[in-house]
């Protein structure tokens, strides 16, 4: 590990200052770059990110796709707590703290729009991101794949009838666009240009991928740091106008993440994972699909509601987060084996 990345939590802080000061500073030059979006997702942090997944996709060999499903416990533990734990513990959290916990320290009404926001995070685990969390911990990029993927396929189906459920609506219009657009970006384009990379440079040389590879690195981390200037940016007026409704939205949120993480990674060792899969699948339930969220929370609640902050307060609490999360996993991989499961 190189000296950069031994301090990759103090240059995250930098971002954020940084970002929070662009924001601030120049906020007319954020909008702008703010409303460069396809289907609620910016593309400038497209960009960014399909720059941090694209080295993973590099790894994939296709033959150890099929090979995941003779290793189906990873893949179960992955689908058990996404939707069947994080939903509904994401909603009791966010009912105790606005109704119990905050209760008279700000409207009823505020404080059932900021739950709705939380119960939409909730229903919604990631699909971009994970890759990025995964090949920070080392995960097997081809379980890594399918988990995301059979993911993305359940949210299709799951989606709608949960968060109508929790939210108590009868009809969540799931925007489409966004779903396809984020599944397109995030995994199809960077994985056939992963791997018709990857047959490229085998053709030549038998280490030319891990050159590659160790080339792009670098470029991986500066797009992480540049997502993080950007995230910050977007709502530095949001952080700089209601800094206490934006701790109260996080206090849950941080609960959440952090037992989510707890409940899938001790459960990862009970069933014996190896760490290549017990990282990732526990990291996939605590990261959020948060253009998903953000696109619901607008539709159902109005641009300006405190669902659609709530949502917000979920992006901005997201790195920070899972990478406080990677540095865990990659501390305790003796916990794990490293083969087998």
């Amino acid at each position: 590990m190189s000296n950069f990345e031994r301090f990759l939590s103090l240059w995250v802080a930098l971002a954020i200052a940084a970002g929070i000061g662009l924001g601030t500073a120049v906020p007319g030059l954020v909008t702008v770059v703010a409303r460069l979006q396809v289907a609620q997702i910016n593309l400038l942090v497209a960009v960014l990110i399909w720059l941090m997944i694209y080295p993973m996709m590099l790894a994939i060999e296709p033959r150890c796709i099929a090979a995941v499903g003779r290793k189906p416990r990873g893949l179960a533990l992955t689908l058990v707590v996404n939707w069947l734990i994080k939903p509904f513990t994401m909603a009791g959290l966010g009912a105790w703290f606005f109704h119990v916990v905050f209760a008279g320290m700000l409207p009823a009404a505020d404080a059932a729009q900021y739950v709705a926001g939380l119960i939409l995070l909730g229903v919604a685990p990631c699909t971009a991101m994970v890759f990025v969390w995964s090949q920070l911990t080392k995960g097997d990029p081809a379980y890594t794949l399918v988990q995301v993927t059979v993911n993305d396929l359940v949210m299709v189906v799951l989606f709608a009838p949960i968060a109508g459920f929790l939210l108590g609506v009868s009809d969540v219009q799931v925007p489409w666009s966004t779903l396809f657009v984020s599944v397109v970006l995030f995994v199809v384009v960077p994985l056939v240009a992963g791997l018709l990379t990857r047959r490229r440079l085998l053709s030549r040389s038998a280490t030319a991928v891990d050159v590659l590879a160790a080339t792009l690195k670098p470029w991986s981390i500066a797009g992480l740091l540049l997502t993080v200037v950007l995230l910050f940016a977007f709502q530095a007026e949001t952080l700089v106008a209601q800094p206490e409704r934006v701790a109260m939205i996080a206090a849950p949120l941080l609960v959440q993440s952090y037992g989510i993480f707890a409940i899938a990674y001790l459960a990862a060792r009970w069933l014996r994972l190896p760490h290549p899969i017990a990282a990732p699948a526990a990291l996939i339930g605590t990261s959020n699909f948060f253009e998903l969220a953000v696109a619901v929370a607008i539709g159902l609640f109005g641009l300006s509601s405190g669902a659609a902050l709530a949502t917000v307060v979920g992006v901005l609490i997201e790195v920070p987060v899972m990478l406080s999360l990677v540095w865990f996993a990659n501390r305790t991989r003796g916990w794990f084996s490293a083969t087998g499961g």
